[in-house]
């Protein structure tokens, strides 16, 4: 009983974003390895997932692992310039049959339809093509990569056209020139490129770490695109995996591509956990920070009223009807966060004292530990101080300490401005503390 509460918890939670990513575009990019190690069979299960959901989907693969595998049976020298491969004759052979055997696997895999699996029923069809016109990198350090490119033009026409029609599209490492000319790429090149020409929503790129790395053992949640910046340029030591898609992630996000997502392939069911939860199991990137602060409006009356009704039937707030919240909500801030109202703060004048009453002072319980409610007070400081207040003051039954620990000292009824002094509830006994500006 409990697994099916939490199960139902979770879909009703997910229900946001199920609406907010019908008819997306999704760009998701993985390594050679996935296909090699037999993990590509869970993603298939979650692209289909998605793909059931409405989302338009362009999966980037590589090949790397494949490559290796093949120039090693065959005794052909491997070399690297500075990550790039040198790409001669024999490993463009090599490049060529590893692209096309991975395709030819993801599409079976991507085909499955068998009764009583996830993808009972799934009748996805894949395209796939010359979507991707190359160039060579030519000359590097003073090595001629020959047949190593980089993406030149991504045919975003043509893979809408399919993407409309609600195929995957499916977009190997090789890109073609005008001339008739083959390309060895990078997915994370061809996956950058593809997520700007199409404008994508979202890049995801699986990789070997769980995100980018904070300090200690744990991961950036969220980065903006100045954040990530900064951990390339002060990193002592990256991961090699970050070292590639993290650059990506940003130039992606600096040219229209509204989120970028790194998160791990090792981990079932990341791609879900990561895109249906609020809290995500790998790094976000986004071009600027998820939260923002500003005055609430009329349309914010149920998210501000989702925050404050748990607190009013506890009896930590005082109750509020929607229709007095509809006339007092140019008197709250909220604190939004990707889409979604995560707190909220009110100030209430009294201009003859030069004070302001601080009241529902909220933050929704799944966002709570991030600092939010000292965003709130401190958004709420500043603008009274604006506006001419001396002081403020709050009302508490619960959270004394909390504000105390934050500059506000003990009062009493007594110095409450005389308006509020005949409101005051002496059953209720709120605590009165006060802050001067």
């Amino acid at each position: 009983m409990k697994d099916t509460a939490n199960f139902v918890h979770w879909f009703r939670s997910a229900a946001p974003y199920i609406h907010g990513f019908r008819g997306k575009t999704f760009v998701i990019a993985f390594g050679g390895e996935l296909v090699a190690d037999g993990g590509f069979v869970q993603l298939a299960h979650d692209v289909n997932l998605l793909n059931s959901l409405g989302v338009r989907l362009v999966l980037v693969h590589g090949v790397r692992p494949q490559v290796e595998a093949r120039l090693n049976e065959n005794g052909t020298a491997i070399r690297y310039v500075n990550g790039l491969r040198v790409t001669d004759d024999a490993a463009l052979a090599c490049v060529k049959e590893a692209a096309g055997t991975v395709r030819v696997e993801i599409e079976a895999l991507l085909s499955l339809g068998l009764a009583n699996t996830p993808m009972a029923g799934a009748g996805i069809r894949v395209a796939s093509g010359n979507f991707v016109t190359a160039q060579p990198l030519g000359v590097r350090d003073g090595t001629d990569l020959l047949h190593t490119g980089e993406v030149r033009k991504i045919d975003a026409a043509a893979i809408r056209r399919r993407l409309d029609q609600h195929d995957i599209v499916l977009l190997s490492p090789i890109g073609y020139s005008p001339t008739g000319e083959i390309f060895n790429l990078s997915l994370e090149d061809v996956a950058t490129q593809a997520a700007v020409e199409l404008a994508a929503d979202k890049l995801i790129f699986l990789m070997n770490t769980e995100g980018v790395p904070d300090k200690g053992r744990t991961i950036h949640n969220a980065l903006t695109v100045n954040e990530a910046r900064q951990v390339l340029d002060k990193a002592k030591k990256l991961p090699e995996d970050v070292t590639y898609y993290l650059p990506c992630a940003i130039a992606a996000c600096t040219q229209g591509v509204k989120r970028a997502h790194l998160i791990s392939r090792h981990r079932d069911g990341a791609l879900l956990s990561e895109l249906f939860t609020r809290e995500g199991v790998g790094t976000l990137i986004t071009p600027a920070p998820l939260e923002t602060l500003r005055s609430a409006t009329i349309d914010d009356v149920g998210g501000i009223l989702g925050l404050i009704e748990p607190l009013e039937r506890d009896g930590i707030l005082v109750r509020r009807s929607r229709e007095l919240l509809e006339m007092e909500v140019e008197r709250f801030l909220v604190l939004e966060s990707d889409g979604v109202i995560a707190g909220c703060v009110a100030l209430y004048p009294f201009p003859e004292e030069q004070a302001a009453e601080l009241a529902c002072l909220a933050v929704s319980q799944e966002y709570r530990g991030r600092g939010f409610g000292d965003l709130l007070l401190a958004e709420a400081e500043k603008r009274g101080k604006k506006a001419g207040f001396r002081k403020l003051f709050v009302l508490t039954t619960r959270t004394e300490h909390w504000f105390e620990e934050r500059g506000f000292v003990d009062s009493s009824p007594d110095h409450l401005p005389k308006s509020k002094q005949a409101l005051y509830n002496y059953k209720r006994k709120s605590k009165v503390l006060q802050k001067s500006l």
